[in-house]
């Protein structure tokens, strides 16, 4: 196996799309330092493990020799992106573009090698242009073109307003390419417009085109819906070691292997011996151990990756409960709830649907016994401890 070949390989591990894939090899075969780049909006101060697929592609990219840059959009922030956007985004205030890209930039080092990466302001060039700048690169576009984008598309047939700055953002983001001479960009797939139209500005300015790679966005915690803050499905990358591991080892068997895709540093051939311990007959709970293990040592070390798996087996592999469970009471007015009912009440399960295939799945226990009855009816008195998955609980109360 040539080395273009595995890198070929590792690159294309997890991502969802590659334009063009051909051109990646000629780049690659070229045997030159590629330069690439991924832009951040500070819009958040925070970072979960969702948001580090695409950061984790950029250490393979250093790993394999090449140049990485951390572009913070302190200009483009300011404007807002429009993405997935049904109606015009409040911008940022340069405070806030400040303190969160302040954050942003302690949190990544935890992944890429600071001594590797470059990052970079594009307000350092964004604010030269001036009007007459910003008019010229506004002609190398065109409004149909733009409109072409789903979200400017939807909200110009529903009659919803879009701000002439919105449609600023994608020039602003792919003008970013050229100043860079970006060899390859990436970014999850809901950027793909943005990252196509830096493709073509450096067709327009005598360039040759960036190779796009889009990533998938990861699943949250319950496997279904993209991980976010606001459904509870995360895992924060400043998060205590025992918080953190014990919230991956809840993710099933199935979706490990889209984590191990996703997150882990580990080399393809790894990940097939992984696979085949465990279609030898090995525990998938102790290859999910490993994974764990990984992503702790990641944003802490190794010490407090140890210590953390010792207390999720210490704590739940004999079947013991945690010391410290949630209560709730569950107000029926004498009418009893459903079980399904009951887990979401308790912040168990986000909805009864996903209540009914975590029953289907044997993942729920009342008292530490399993049960899968759809139909189950806690009645006015119960008391019990309930449990979804391997780390959540709940002591409740039926009135």
């Amino acid at each position: 196996m040539t080395d273009v070949k595995q890198a070929l390989e590792l690159i294309s591990r997890g991502t969802e799309e590659i334009i063009k894939i051909e051109d990646l090899q000629k780049k690659l075969e070229s045997g030159k330092t590629l330069r690439i780049k991924v832009g951040f909006d500070p819009t958040a101060p925070d970072l979960h493990i969702g948001h580090t697929v695409v950061i984790n592609k950029m250490r393979q990219f250093q790993d394999l020799g090449h140049e990485v840059t951390f572009l913070i959009g302190d200009f483009t922030g300011m404007i807002g992106d429009p993405t997935g956007k049904s109606a015009t985004r409040k911008p940022l205030t340069k405070e806030d573009v400040k303190e969160n890209a302040d954050t942003y930039a302690r949190q990544v080092f935890k992944i890429l090698d600071r001594e590797k990466t470059r990052i970079r302001f594009n307000s350092e060039w964004i604010n030269k242009l001036g009007s007459e700048g910003m008019i010229r690169l506004a002609a190398k576009y065109t409004v149909a073109r733009m409109l072409e984008r789903d979200d400017f598309e939807n909200r110009y047939r529903n009659g919803q307003p879009i701000g002439m700055h919105e449609l600023l953002y994608p020039l602003a983001q792919g003008y970013d390419s050229v100043v860079l001479e970006t060899d390859v960009e990436m970014g999850g797939t809901d950027q793909k417009f943005n990252l196509l139209v830096g493709r073509q500005l450096q067709q327009q300015y005598g360039q040759e085109p960036q190779v796009i790679i889009t990533l998938p966005l990861l699943e949250g915690l319950d496997g279904v819906q993209k991980m976010s803050k606001s459904l509870n499905n995360y895992v924060g990358i400043t998060e205590a070691p025992d918080e953190m591991f014990g919230k991956l080892m809840s993710i099933s068997d199935e979706m490990m292997w889209r984590y191990f895709d996703l997150l882990s540093f580990k080399s393809n051939e790894e990940l097939l011996a992984l696979k085949q311990r465990v279609a030898d007959g090995d525990n998938p709970r102790d290859i999910k151990f490993l994974l764990c293990e990984e992503i702790v040592e990641r944003f802490h070390d190794r010490k407090a990756a140890d210590a953390a798996r010792e207390t999720f087996i210490a704590r739940f592999r004999g079947g013991a409960m945690p010391e410290d469970i949630a209560e709730k009471t569950l107000a029926t007015g004498g009418a009893g709830i459903g079980i399904a009912a009951a887990l979401t009440q308790c912040g168990l399960t986000t909805s009864n649907s996903e209540a009914f295939r975590m029953l289907q799945q044997g993942g729920v226990r009342i008292d530490g016994a399993k049960i899968d009855d759809r139909s189950l009816l806690l009645e006015t008195g119960f008391e019990g401890v309930l449990q979804v998955g391997k780390r959540k609980f709940c002591k409740a109360h039926v009135e």
